[in-house]
């Protein structure tokens, strides 16, 4: 499926695919139409604590999508609010692929001390050189701060920061703050400090293909220098919100419409 499209297509015209696939995309009747952690979320965007239940809902999207809404549609956020005995008592026998019992019932002690934290300040006093991704680094140091627990599962939950440079796509992170800034279509736009403008493409396996397909990056590596050449030139075609252009990415990887399109475009 690597095919070089782009040697194909003008920018223009690349730019115009991508408006074409985004503007189809990103709305609520195509959002529900196959499964995806933000139809968990959406209904949620009032609710106390809804930064946290967001959080919740991106470190948990791993795996087969219907799975994981299935799995997050079986929790009770409220229990954000309630005491430790209460979550441990009512998260008996909840687990989720890598994270066992005892790990989904951290997780919600560690999260609820995070309610009381300022998760976006977090993000904007780690943002060194403006970098989002220093941002990140600051809120996973942040949430280790807040739990002595430490298993496989639950540091694969919240993953690793880094100490010199970001190896790791750190997608799921990237997908909380497309929802959290972005402030259109169907992302929430909760915070309100952190500018589109600095987000990076949430990639994963179905992005990075359909971006080699479309010859929007050639690095064929699932890392962060992808997640970085991908956000990049995703800027060219818009520099105030390059990330508008993920659900349409995803999307096309998810239906494996990208074959028909790659086909159509030759």
């Amino acid at each position: 499926m690597q095919n070089k499209i782009s040697k194909n297509l003008s920018g223009a015209e690349m730019k115009a695919l991508l408006e074409y696939y985004s503007a189809r995309s990103n709305t609520d009747e195509n959002l529900f139409s196959a499964p995806d952690p933000l139809q968990v979320l959406k209904p949620l965007a009032r609710a106390p604590h809804a930064p946290v239940i967001a959080l919740i809902c991106a470190l948990f999207a791993y795996g087969n999508a219907g799975q994981i809404v299935k799995f997050l549609n079986s929790l009770n956020f409220d229990l954000l609010g309630s005491d430790e005995k209460t979550i441990k008592s009512a998260l008996q026998g909840k687990k989720y692929r890598f994270q066992s019992e005892r790990d989904v019932a951290e997780i919600f002690l560690t999260l609820r001390r995070l309610c009381e934290c300022d998760i976006e300040k977090i993000i904007l006093n780690g943002m060194k050189n403006g970098e989002i991704i220093n941002g990140i680094n600051a809120l996973i140091a942040q949430i280790y701060e807040l739990s002595e627990y430490r298993s496989a599962g639950y540091e694969f939950f919240f993953g690793k920061n880094f100490t010199t440079k970001p190896t790791s796509p750190y997608k799921r992170y990237n997908l909380f703050l497309r929802w959290m800034v972005r402030k259109s279509d169907i992302d929430l736009g909760l915070f309100s400090r952190i500018s589109s403008s600095k987000l990076l493409i949430p990639l994963d396996t179905h992005t990075h293909k359909v971006s080699l397909a479309l010859g929007l990056i050639d690095r064929k590596v699932y890392d962060f220098r992808a997640v970085s050449a991908l956000s990049a030139k995703l800027r060219e075609f818009d520099p105030h919100d390059p990330i508008k252009y993920d659900f349409a990415l995803y999307r096309l990887g998810q239906s494996r419409e990208i074959e028909e399109l790659i086909k159509n475009l030759k």
